[in-house]
């Protein structure tokens, strides 16, 4: 009998049915189906061409110049995101560390979302593998095993990573408009961006400022910062730093990426208990986002806040 004939491989797309399914994929991640598995491990280029303009974008302050309230305004915008990443992505989408309201949730995911790290349960899901895998294979943002650049940014460039594992977030699928702002994730940062420039052209007579000028400080540089030092948490937090526990990976602290990123730099601290509101273990560990869910504690938005146990404290310590 003879053998039979190995299947004929499936031709690629071709380049503009490629480029037409990255531009629907701008708008709604989940367009265009699964990955093909034997291009899962490339860069998709055209998808990641709005990343791209993110950064080139910075280069406008050479042709805007800069404003007192430009600045200023970059700065609140880096501030105001940077907790919203940190205390609401990161310690309650992913870990869970306080409990709120369905309405206070989704105001926490719209602020998340504006950001630009794409929707709340990727977010989670992403982060909730790599405490699963941390710095093993399966981590796919582990500088020991893909190199230190690639942990940085790179992984998030790959088209096995675009599509959320809803697999990882099940506490959170049933909520519909999470799932629509993790679909349409796009949204926000483009009613931030469209928000900015009017702003900036409707006070921008008495304020010194114009829209230009608050799009490009507001939007595309405090952006640009703010997606660095988040990814400096997956990349430098575990390479550089002090181990005061003794995990199973490599994360370290780091005072002055904590100061960055609003605590997210205790970085040792947290894989030693992830599920803990608080991530500076001392008291001189400074952390921000901490001293913000306090308040938001105190006013009756969040409650139930996980701390951290005592055994914590006393367990097994780097020497």
């Amino acid at each position: 009998m003879p053998d039979a004939a190995p299947p004929t491989p499936t031709p690629p797309p071709s380049l503009p049915r490629r480029l037409v399914t990255a531009l629907r994929r701008w708008v709604d991640s989940g367009a265009g189906g699964p990955v093909d598995p034997q291009a899962a491990d490339r860069v998709d280029w055209p998808r990641i061409l709005p990343f791209v303009v993110l950064h080139l974008g910075c280069l406008g302050v050479l042709w805007v110049g800069w404003s007192p309230v430009a600045v200023g305004v970059a700065l609140g915008l880096y501030l105001l995101r940077m907790f919203a990443i940190t205390g609401f992505y990161h310690r309650y989408f992913s870990h869970r560390s306080f409990k709120t309201s369905r309405a206070a949730q989704f105001v926490f995911a719209v602020l998340g979302n504006s950001a630009v790290q794409r929707g709340p349960l990727w977010w989670a899901a992403h982060h909730r593998k790599h405490h699963r895998h941390s710095d093993e294979a399966k981590d796919v943002h582990s500088p020991h095993v893909h190199g230190f650049w690639w942990s940085h940014m790179g992984w998030i460039t790959n088209r096995a990573n675009f599509a959320t594992d809803f697999v990882q977030v099940p506490d959170f699928m049933r909520y519909r408009e999470l799932r629509w702002l993790d679909r349409f994730n796009v949204v926000v940062p483009v009613l931030l961006a469209v928000g900015l420039y009017v702003t900036g052209e409707w006070l921008g007579p008495a304020w010194g400022t114009s829209g230009m000028q608050l799009l490009v400080w507001g939007f595309f540089l405090s952006t640009t910062v703010l997606f660095h030092a988040t990814c400096s948490i997956n990349s430098v937090a575990h390479v550089i730093g002090k181990r005061r526990y003794d995990t199973r990976d490599h994360s370290r602290n780091n005072w002055w990426l904590a100061l960055l990123t609003l605590g997210e730099g205790w970085h040792n601290n947290h894989h030693r208990y992830p599920a803990a509101v608080r991530q500076g273990h001392r008291w001189y560990e400074i952390d921000f986002t901490s001293y913000g869910l306090a308040l938001l504690a105190r006013l009756g938005v969040i409650w139930d806040r996980k701390s951290l146990p005592r055994h914590v404290l006393e367990g097994r310590v780097k020497p």
